[in-house]
């Protein structure tokens, strides 16, 4: 039936059944890509998301992957609906400025048509260890230009009525290191959209035309009612906030917010954030509005289904040209993975004023490349680590878990030491390092991992100099530490953002921050 205003209305028992479909079409489309997969990125760390989108491109339903990939997906598939569609298309795109996130991150985008109609889209994201660029891995510390970072993709037809373009496949990924690797991977990423394709035309078969397209609308809605809901219980009024990001010359870039709740509705304006950088801490608009989205469903009601519908009530503003809405052809490796983790921060402070929220967790991902090896047997190992969760009112904060933006595994180290060129000399919890208070805060690793070949390293990382806060009068949390350890055994500290080449026998060793603690101890 239809609701006011023309809206579709389920019965409730109707309306959570076609909801869990469609969330089980999604995690099939997910579980497809991990198993298919072949770089350790993907099938171990599980470093993607996969998505149902309506035919405008409404996402319907993501599976709970990766919180970065929440707001940016819409995008892709809003850049692929300004070309004609056809049965049997898939679209290939990484470029920032046109729905990506940061290079490595390739979504593939596939129209679902029922007979002549266009239904929906399915689309999967994932990181892939090496699009090209300056250095292995495509997450160079001091990349200052996009072509430095790698293979820049624009929204592109991979497909065309059901077939592979097998020249454009091998065109793209001969400029990429372990151009077999990349193939496969992006394989996988097909394979599951045709998951997409399946599962949809079987909900179809089963329920009529009709109910599935009702349900998608359906399902947007009532996330968008529980959205709205959850933020009337927020009190009205403008909560501001700011935090920094460690730039590699000892100086800070700002990210600023203010947070004005209205009733049922939400806006987040970044003025008064610092301009992009020559750097690559810069964050593309849908990567700004995926931490944000991100933020309030942590303070709304995480039940809520992971639907576009929950971002109607919420608008984002940051001038363009400025850190979080940067302009091409700006560098963005780390916007997307640690710039992205201030933003979440920054949001999170500024609610804080309103309501209870936790103590900040570590801040960062961590992000660590390692390559090298010849020219066609190289190899790229990526990674983002763990840390300390910020404690809660109620809860101590977990330890060694990816905090915020990130929601990946690390590598296990059987299939790390099988699959490359290294060695684990240490893996383990960094005791004491999470913030003291009634409840601490979680603490952070350390990972330490020795080349057994000459190799090339690049981190990215945060929170080495300014340490993550406690809340309501909580401690903060250790900052973290960077160092190589020499074949000698002595450690030579890194900043915060390095590259460089390790000898056989050395080894880099990350130390992550842990999480702030929530209130004072004993009181």
């Amino acid at each position: 039936m239809s609701g006011a205003g023309g809206r579709a209305e389920l019965d409730p028992v109707t309306l959570q059944v076609v909801a869990g479909s469609f969330r089980a079409l999604c995690e099939e489309m997910g579980a497809v890509l991990v198993r298919a997969a072949h770089s350790p990125n993907i099938k171990e760390r599980r470093d993607a998301s996969t998505a149902l989108f309506d035919a405008a491109g409404e996402m319907v339903m993501q599976a709970e992957h990766i919180p970065v990939h929440l707001g940016a997906m819409p995008d892709a598939v809003a850049a692929v609906r300004e070309h004609e569609q056809r049965a049997g298309d898939a679209w290939i795109l990484n470029d920032p400025y046109r729905g990506g996130t940061h290079l490595p991150d390739i979504t593939v985008v596939s129209p679902l048509f029922e007979g002549s109609s266009l239904i929906g889209f399915g689309a999967s994201r994932a990181h892939h260890a090496d699009v090209g660029g300056r250095t292995p891995g495509s997450m160079p510390a001091r990349s200052t230009t996009l072509e430095e970072e790698g293979v820049v993709i624009p929204p592109t037809r991979i497909a065309s009525g059901g077939r592979l373009d097998e020249r454009l496949l091998r065109e793209l990924t001969g400029r990429m290191r372990g151009s077999g690797q990349r193939q496969a991977d992006l394989r996988a990423q097909l394979a599951a959209n045709r998951v997409a394709a399946v599962r949809l035309a079987t909900l179809v078969g089963r329920n009529g035309l009709e109910l599935v397209l009702q349900g998608m609308e359906a399902v947007l809605d009532y996330a968008e009612r529980r959205t709205r809901a959850s933020i009337e219980r927020i009190p009205d009024g403008a909560y501001g906030a700011r935090d920094v990001l460690e730039r590699t010359d000892g100086g800070d870039l700002t990210i600023a917010a203010v947070v004005t709740v209205h009733g049922d509705r939400v806006e987040v304006d970044f003025t008064g954030t610092d301009p992009q950088t020559p750097g690559n801490l810069n964050c593309p608009l849908s990567v700004t509005k995926s931490a944000v989205y991100y933020v309030l469903r942590v303070a709304t009601d995480p039940d809520i289904p992971a639907s576009a519908g929950a971002y109607r009530p919420v608008a984002v503003e940051a001038p363009a040209g400025c850190l979080v809405n940067a302009v091409a052809p700006a560098a963005v490796a780390g916007g997307n993975v640690e710039t992205s983790s201030r933003i979440a921060d920054v949001v999170t402070l500024a609610l804080g004023q309103a309501i209870p929220m936790p103590a900040q967790g570590q801040g960062t991902m961590n992000n660590l490349t390692l390559g090298g090896g010849a020219s066609g047997d190289e190899f790229t190992y990526y990674e983002t680590l763990g840390g300390g969760q910020g404690a809660c009112p109620d809860a101590d904060g977990p330890s060694a878990v990816h905090v915020a933006m990130s929601n990946t595994l690390n590598t296990p180290v059987e299939a790390l030491e099988q699959e490359f060129p290294l060695s684990v000399r240490e893996h383990s919890l960094r005791r004491g390092s999470g913030g003291a208070g009634a409840h601490r805060g979680g603490d952070g690793l350390v990972r330490e991992v020795q080349a057994r070949t000459p190799m090339e390293y690049s981190l990215l990382t945060e929170r080495r100099r300014i340490a993550p806060r406690g809340a309501a009068g909580g401690a903060p949390g250790k900052a973290g530490r960077n160092s190589i350890r020499r074949r000698d055994g002595r450690l030579d500290d890194l900043p915060s953002k390095a590259q460089g080449r390790l000898e056989a026998g050395e080894a880099v060793r990350i130390e992550t921050p842990g999480g702030g603690g929530y209130g004072v101890s004993g009181v």
